[in-house]
């Protein structure tokens, strides 16, 4: 791992084990928080309505979800999953109707989309090494090309064996 990333991640990651930490440790707070956004979410999907009935306990999953993922994030293991499920964990909180100063409020989703992009930045890191889809679509070439090239040689060999086949069918045949 780089300096970088080594660096990084662990800085990307601090912001959601905290908020994670403050959701699993004052989820009626946090709760009250996302009501709208659940209710918003069980208008769209009804069957999140039971979820959206407990904003509580939504909460306190968001937040442990967090922490988990906070923290495989800073240690980079899973790093890819572990980013996905931080934005979609700022997705469902990143937007609450919050009342208060506007600048406030418009600061503070500032800065939650500004972490949903460094996650998201994060997600497609693959640290040097290539992806799944890269290396399956480099391994089907090479197994392309591999096929071309033993094809070209046993048709070489079956050419040489033929002609050795008709000179010697030849002399049986001339004798």
């Amino acid at each position: 791992m780089s300096l970088v990333r080594l660096i990084a991640r662990p800085l990307l990651a601090s912001s959601f084990v905290l908020t994670g930490l403050d959701r699993v440790r004052k989820p009626e707070e946090s709760g009250e928080r996302l009501r709208p956004n659940l209710r918003r979410a069980a208008s769209v999907f009804p069957q999140l309505e039971p979820i959206a009935a407990k904003p509580a306990l939504a909460a306190r999953c968001i937040g442990g979800a967090q922490v988990i993922s906070g923290l495989l994030l800073a240690l980079g293991k899973f790093p890819r999953l572990s980013a996905l499920v931080l934005v979609g964990s700022s997705a469902v909180t990143g937007f609450n109707d919050n009342a208060g100063d506007n600048r406030l409020v418009t600061s503070n989703r500032i800065k939650n989309l500004s972490l949903a992009g460094g996650v998201l930045l994060a997600s497609v890191d693959t640290a040097g090494a290539p992806s799944l889809a890269w290396r399956a679509r480099h391994m089907g070439q090479d197994a392309r090309k591999q096929l071309v090239k033993t094809n070209k040689e046993l048709a070489k060999s079956v050419r040489g064996s033929a002609k050795d086949a008709r000179k010697a069918a030849e002399g049986v045949i001339g004798h």
